[in-house]
């Protein structure tokens, strides 16, 4: 009987010791393969130049007021100077045939400088000669130069001078540009 009991207790250590084994095993081989790198293989690699790109905004003006309109462009085009880069594009008008341009045909940039803040914009005469006139409009021209502009981080309003002029206004004298125009105008 002592014999019997002996190979049984026996037995059942040997049991929990092969158990107490294969679980300290498989701890073991579970940890190394959490620590082996896996390689990631994207689906698409990005090329140089897209690494270059970014997406800057242009308000046009369609039925129900100012829409953005998303660009794709070289950040290389907006090191030297990012205003006139933008706003040239804003002048020359929208892709998207839904949307209208703002800014008068003919109108050039004279001069740009930053003040601050502040960004002043000196435009050729034909701003204020060639625009279709009427105070919803003439709003929309100055809102769509605010919103694109105020865009970059470091600008937070605009004046508006006019072949180097200061307080000029459209023609039918309804906005003055004696002010600094921002997102609230």
């Amino acid at each position: 009987m002592l014999d019997k009991k002996r190979v049984f207790i026996i037995g059942i250590a040997i049991t929990i010791i092969v158990v107490i084994l294969v679980g300290v095993y498989f701890f073991i081989a579970g940890k190394e393969s959490e620590n082996e790198i896996t390689e990631y293989t994207p689906q698409e690699e990005i090329t140089d130049e897209q690494m270059r790109q970014t997406i800057v905004s242009l308000y046009f003006k369609n039925d129900n007021g100012l829409i953005p309109e998303a660009r794709l462009m070289d950040v290389k085009e907006l090191i030297s100077n990012p205003y006139e880069k933008i706003l040239n594009m804003l002048i020359e008008g929208p892709k998207n045939e839904n949307l209208q341009k703002t800014i008068p045909e003919g109108t050039k940039i004279i001069k740009i400088e930053r003040e601050g803040e502040i960004l002043v914009l000196d435009f050729s005469e034909e701003f204020i000669s060639n625009h279709v006139g009427g105070e919803e409009q003439e709003k929309l021209t100055v809102q769509s130069i605010v919103k694109t502009v105020t865009e970059l981080t470091e600008v937070n309003g605009i004046k508006i001078k006019i072949n180097g002029e200061e307080n000029k206004e459209f023609k039918d004298g309804k906005i003055k540009f004696e002010q600094i125009f921002n997102r609230e105008f």
